[in-house]
């Protein structure tokens, strides 16, 4: 989880010299973001099945070092292509690790240590964020972009060591790969996200963009057929059913994964292209909006038995998009003594939601199924992660088509869009039941008569 988010918080901050060095344009380079994502939602379907088959600890290690070697081919990359083939790679390695390694933990977690291991495994995702922004902005203006994805050498080469030294090697049943439902499944994610990011580019694009959105439907349609009806199905559609699954892993849960892929991506692009800051000054500001993330964490456990999930998800879904609102409010003229807040309050309601969905998703889903539940959480995690960058960059491109469009206000209305987005998402949380998840956060509703907790 470290080097993942370590290296997505410092990419961010080198797009726009990256985007010199290829001669394309940033936007551009946001097809480099979502082929990461795109690959690593394709191969995680497999995570599930090649941890049974292989062993957990065999598959954390082996994805770890095809990460390790695709970052070092990142980094030599001489044009766009090359950087984005790398990329590719970079994400089907990805893909392994965060699934395999989610089910290894929460196999071992009961209900009662839920919050507990989940601020365990928080904790790590949130440090590297605050350490990428100012790290990688510093590495591009003074040294180089291309080591920002080479100082993954020796990390990677140290991380998967200790997994290897001290993950446990747990083997599931064997069965057999349902070839039909991989080929399904990841046709029609690389045809929508594919088809979603094409859709910002001009002219026949469009025509291409519609084509791949219509064919990743189809295709996606025949996935869902097949799942429900094979036998031994590559994915259980059955864990949705569970209630606290249902509202955290898909809808409006997966409003928030694209949301908190998408400030990331625009952020640095409002202080560099809006503000023209360097990417240095810029990583700080970016910094900022990460320390809110860790700064929120000691006391969300306390707020969520305070208040309960259902109240605190869909008021904190209400102030992650009024945060949206704020940055998108954000003018070089704005004193720092204000901007640091608003970034400060973006991240602490960011930090606050994704504890909430990553510490609920699991409540009620028995040990037997949190393997099938993980592989299908983190496909739809970086599905929509992966939409959520080509929706900033399809806003981006869209605005600058609108007539007197400028380049601050092109990145002001796409946060009021998102600010939008996160507000709906807020106000469907109401509909959760407010019992959902009490035996996790010991909240007992107002409504509830003091006595022992249902079980």
């Amino acid at each position: 989880m470290f080097m993942q988010s370590l290296d997505s918080a410092i990419i961010n901050t080198s797009l726009p010299r990256m985007a010199q060095s290829f001669a394309v344009t940033t936007v551009d380079l946001s097809l480099s973001i979502t082929a990461y994502m795109l690959a690593a939602a394709a191969v995680s379907p497999l995570s599930g099945f090649l941890a049974d088959r292989f062993g957990s600890r065999t598959v954390i290690v082996t994805a770890m070092l095809a990460f390790t070697l695709a970052s070092v081919g990142c980094g030599m990359a001489v044009d766009l292509p090359w950087f984005v083939a790398a990329r590719l790679a970079q994400g089907a390695g990805g893909a392994l690790m965060l699934p395999v390694g989610t089910a290894v933990v929460m196999r071992m977690a009961g209900k009662e240590q839920m919050m507990r291991f989940v601020a365990l495994m928080v904790w790590p995702a949130l440090a590297a964020p605050i350490i990428g922004p100012v790290l990688g902005g510093f590495i591009t203006q003074h040294i180089d972009w291309r080591w920002n994805f080479w100082l993954n050498l020796p990390l990677g080469l140290v991380l998967a060591g200790l997994v290897a030294a001290f993950v446990p090697q747990h083997r599931g049943e064997p069965r057999r790969l349902d070839w039909l439902g991989f080929v399904l499944c990841s046709g029609a994610l690389v045809c929508l996200i594919a088809g979603f990011q094409r859709s910002s580019l001009p002219g026949g694009e469009r025509r291409v963009a519609a084509a791949l959105l219509a064919l990743g439907a189809l295709t996606g349609a025949a996935a869902l057929r097949h799942l429900r009806r094979h036998q031994a199905p590559l994915l259980s559609l059955g864990v949705l059913r569970y209630p606290s699954f249902g509202f955290c892993a898909w809808l409006p849960g997966v409003i928030y994964y694209a949301l908190f892929s998408a400030a990331p991506f625009l952020l640095p692009l409002l202080f560099q292209l809006g503000f023209g800051l360097s990417p240095t000054a810029a990583g700080v500001w970016v910094l900022v909006y990460f320390v809110g993330n860790l700064g929120i964490k000691p006391f969300t456990t306390a707020i969520l038995r305070r208040f309960g999930f259902q109240r605190v998800m869909w008021v904190n879904g209400l102030l992650v998009g009024a945060t949206m609102l704020g940055c998108g409010m954000l003018r070089p003229a704005t004193p720092s003594w204000l901007i640091a807040p608003v970034l400060l309050a973006a991240g602490a309601t960011r930090s606050m939601q994704m504890t909430s969905l990553m510490t609920l998703v699991y409540t009620d889903i028995p040990n037997a199924q949190k393997n099938l539940a993980s592989t299908l959480l983190s496909m739809l995690q970086l599905t929509f992660s992966a939409l959520g960058v080509a929706l900033g960059a399809f806003l981006l491109a869209l605005f600058q088509r609108a007539p007197g469009a400028m380049g601050l206000g092109v990145l002001h209305h796409a946060f009021w869009v998102l600010a939008l987005i996160a507000a709906g998402g807020g106000i469907a949380f109401r509909r959760m039941d407010a019992n959902i998840g009490i035996e996790v956060s010991l909240h007992r509703p107002a409504r509830q008569k003091i006595g022992a907790l249902p079980e």
